[in-house]
């Protein structure tokens, strides 16, 4: 019976660090768009808003409002909007395909390198990409 408890104690450390590192992980998401918004031009407050924030996205990115609408309402269309999203991070960046690859496939890395970094904002009418 002492092995039910140590094992029922032993997962519930494992699910405290799993809640930590996933709390850690949202912190420097929060930190890192409120850089990348404030490089912007935009309220760094505005990352901590849910729906907001998205709205603020899609203004740095040059982006019309309703793409809100499919990223919320069609299944499919929102991977295809987050996908354009990513492209368009890196092309108002200045960076290149392979930094929207890596902003698509690892965003926990290479959000933050785009916001820590010196890169400065050219404006949705950039041609980088």
């Amino acid at each position: 019976m002492n092995t039910d408890y140590a094992l029922n104690a032993g997962i519930i450390v494992l699910i405290f660090f799993i809640w930590l590192f996933a709390m850690a992980l949202v912190t420097l998401y929060i930190v890192s768009m409120w850089k990348i918004f404030v490089k912007a031009g935009k309220p760094g407050w505005a990352a901590i808003i849910p729906v907001y924030s998205t709205i603020v996205e899609l203004e740095i990115l040059g982006r019309p409002w309703w793409f809100i609408l499919l990223m919320i309402f069609v299944p499919i269309a929102n991977m295809v909007i987050t996908i354009i999203l990513m492209l368009d991070f890196a092309r108002v960046f200045g960076k290149s395909v392979a930094f929207a690859l890596g902003l698509i496939f690892l965003s926990a890395v290479f959000i933050p390198i785009l916001a820590f970094s010196d890169d400065k904002y050219l404006g949705p009418d950039a041609t980088q990409i």
